[in-house]
C-alpha cells in the first residue's frame, strides 16, 4: 500500500498544484484598493477641512441693507473722435489701393479734449503721411493691426505732449 501511494505521487510529480488566480479577481482587488485610496484621501480632504464652507458674514444691527460695491480702481476713460482719414496706400503697380480708417484716441481725462483739439491738424497730418508709406502686407492679420495701432499711439503721442493718450482704437478699417 504504501508503495501504490509513493507510485501516485510519482505520476502526480510530489509537488502540490499552484492555484491561479483569474483575470476577474485581479480586477476585483485593484478596484477594491482604488476605492480604499480615494476614500481615504477624501476622508483626510474632510479632516483637513478642505470642504467646508467659508465661515458666515455676520451682520450688524445697525446696518440697513448690503455693503457698498468698492470703489473702482481704474479711472474712467474718455475718448476723442478723430475724423475719418482715407489715403492711398503704397502700390508698386499701377492700381490704387485706398484705405479708409475711424480711429478713436483714449485719454486720462475730458481736460485734455483741449489740447487734442488744438494740436489735432499735426495728428492728423502725422497720421497721414505714416498711412501713406504702408502697403497692404503691412494691413493683414492681427500682428499688423498691433504694429499700426503702436505706431499711431507712438505719433499721437509725440503730437500731444504734455497730454498722453492711453490707446489708439480702430472703430473701421476698410482696404479697398
Amino acid at each position: 500500500m504504501a508503495e501504490e501511494a509513493l507510485d501516485e505521487m510519482d505520476d502526480v510529480g510530489g509537488e502540490p498544484e499552484k492555484k491561479r488566480v483569474s483575470g476577474k479577481r485581479l480586477i476585483i482587488f485593484a478596484a477594491i484598493i482604488v476605492l480604499v485610496l480615494v476614500g481615504g484621501g477624501v476622508g483626510a480632504a474632510v479632516v483637513l477641512g478642505l470642504f467646508d464652507s467659508p465661515p458666515p458674514v455676520e451682520e450688524t444691527e445697525g446696518e440697513a441693507g448690503p455693503a457698498p460695491p468698492p470703489e473702482p480702481t481704474e479711472t474712467r476713460a474718455f475718448f476723442f473722435e478723430v475724423p475719418d482719414l482715407i489715403v492711398n496706400l503704397n502700390t508698386s503697380g499701377r492700381k490704387s489701393t485706398f484705405l479708409k480708417i475711424k480711429i478713436a484716441l483714449e485719454l486720462e481725462g475730458p481736460q485734455d479734449t483741449d489740447r487734442i483739439n488744438e494740436v489735432l491738424p499735426r495728428i492728423v497730418d502725422n497720421f497721414q503721411v505714416y498711412l501713406r508709406e504702408l502697403r497692404v502686407d503691412d494691413l493683414n492679420g492681427s500682428a499688423g493691426m498691433y504694429r499700426l495701432r503702436e505706431e499711431l499711439l507712438r505719433r499721437v503721442n509725440l503730437a500731444a505732449r504734455p497730454v498722453r493718450v492711453r490707446d489708439v482704437l480702430f472703430k473701421e478699417m476698410l482696404v479697398q
